[in-house]
């Protein structure tokens, strides 16, 4: 064992020697529920900064800039934490292959509390300048790394305890933890902005959602810290058959190499877009470009993710018995076919916007824009149509842990399937609202009858969906299907 790197497989860490098939029920199930809560927590602080980026602009980049501007400096940051995703796949994929899945997880999830707790409490713009974005900055790209590690331990280690035949049903519980984490964190946003007046919320309310995580994180540190090692990681480690060097494994073993570019190219790039347009970006344009009141967004967003929760079990145990590729490459292809149609629709139902507040100009003469608002939304068709996005995020999400446990050897398995992950995820992914944002922005700057400035609102949307069709087109041609594998083996 190199130098620096706590041993954790102790005799009374690691569960006794047994074939995965023989895990019994109320292990899994208990395995599922420490992993879940944990990632459910790290999914949390990580989405709020998001879900209050129009609100953390200006507190970012000061309460005098113009809303879309402080808008499209809040997402940068946002995205930041995004670029290190993969970073902290390779850092926390090595320890977790060589040192432990559970040591791993315990890590990633007290750095992600801790950044998170941080951020609530760094002060404006306004009273520390630059300051304020830089400190932000850093303390985003420290949840990316510890996301990085996160997902990757979370999804091997479930996945090392499911019986082969199971693997798909069993693991897509830990795919719902996304979608969980997010509605949680819409919730506690808007509890918190329903509590007190909206000049408060703004001022200061918004802080509360970033250091309620560190209670969060205390009792899912508690109860993770219960959990033995993976037992196919204990027998391998007891055997002498970790590798040494999981990173020069996975990029210098050519065969290897090649199923890490499949992966990357042929599924997650796709499945990352495709879950932050139908969720994330879905959520910032219906209160950026719609207009919507953030509890009314909120509405139809968490409602149609609650509806179609269940399909993500649905999806990954279906996968089981027919396959995961065949599943994962019909939810890809049809959001490059329904995703603008259906955005779309939600512009049309959204209704006619209303100044609530004109343009006027302000005591140092400066233009004030008008505030304007959807006063008559059609929530329930809103719902509808925001529910058809969610559920192409679950037909390819569903399956995929399954999939990318399955793809990679004990010895590299973490480091393996995190890279692809988290590039897909974190690079194409993480990075919808913000590219879409601002190839929008751009759009409604060109010449007025133009079919950009025209169609401005949804011309963003040209980039999720072309990265959707070229994955589905390579994933059709280039994946195979992986759901008879024995991972023991």
């Amino acid at each position: 064992m190199e130098q620096g790197l706590p041993r954790t497989i102790e005799a009374t860490d690691a569960p006794p020697a047994h074939d995965n098939n023989t895990t019994t029920t109320g292990q899994i199930w208990k395995v599922i529920t420490a992993s879940s809560v944990g990632t459910v927590i790290e999914w949390y602080d990580f989405y709020i900064f998001g879900s209050l980026a129009a609100i953390i602009g200006p507190v970012l980049f000061g309460s005098k800039g113009k809303p879309e501007d402080t808008l499209l400096g809040a997402l940068a940051v946002f995205g930041a934490g995004f670029v290190v995703r993969p970073f902290g796949a390779l850092v926390f994929g090595r320890i977790g292959d060589m040192v432990g899945r559970k040591y791993t997880f315990l890590l990633t999830l007290l750095m992600m509390g801790g950044a998170t707790v941080a951020t609530g409490l760094v002060p404006s713009y306004d009273k520390i300048g630059i300051l304020a974005p830089s400190i932000v900055l850093v303390l985003r790209l420290l949840q990316g790394l510890a996301l990085g590690g996160e997902y990757g331990g979370a999804a091997t280690y479930v996945a090392e305890y499911a019986p082969d035949k199971r693997r798909g049903y069993f693991t897509s519980y830990i795919q719902i933890t996304a979608t969980a984490g997010l509605i949680l964190s819409i919730l506690v946003i808007v509890l918190t902005k329903k509590s007190m007046p909206d000049a408060d919320f703004k001022d200061w309310g918004w802080r509360i959602p970033f250091l309620l995580s560190g209670v969060l994180i205390i009792a899912s540190y508690y109860i993770r810290k219960q959990l033995h090692e993976s037992p196919l990681f204990a027998k391998a480690k007891a055997e002498g058959k970790t590798s040494r060097n999981p990173i020069a494994e996975t990029f210098g073993n050519p065969v290897n190499r090649r199923l890490v570019l499949i992966a990357l190219f042929g599924a997650t790039m796709g499945q990352g877009v495709v879950f932050y347009t139908s969720q994330f970006y879905a959520y910032s344009f219906m209160q950026n470009t719609l207009k919507l009141d953030l509890v009314d967004a909120s509405i139809v967003l968490v409602v149609s993710m609650l509806v179609a929760t269940p399909l993500f079990v649905y999806f990954g145990s279906l996968s089981d018995r027919i396959g995961r590729k065949r599943i994962i490459m019909a939810g890809m292809l049809c959001a490059a076919l329904f995703t603008i149609p259906l955005f779309y629709g939600l512009q049309a139902y959204a209704g006619p916007l209303t100044e609530v507040t004109p343009a006027t100009v302000d005591a140092a003469g400066q233009a004030v824009a008008a505030v304007q608002k959807a006063l008559a939304p059609n929530l329930p068709m809103m719902t509808l149509l925001t529910f058809f996005l969610v559920l192409f995020v679950t037909m390819v999400y569903g399956p995929i842990a399954a999939y990318l446990v399955e793809l990679f050897p004990t010895k590299v398995r973490y480091t393996s399937l995190s890279v692809p992950y988290h590039i897909g995820n974190g690079i194409f992914g993480g990075f919808v609202p913000l590219v879409a944002t601002w190839i929008a922005v751009w759009a409604k700057g060109q010449p007025a009858g133009s079919f950009a400035h025209e169609h401005a609102t949804l011309t963003g949307l040209v980039y999720p969906v072309v990265v959707a069709a070229v994955c589905w087109f390579i994933g059709s041609a280039m994946m195979k299907d992986t759901r008879d594998v024995r991972i023991m083996d």
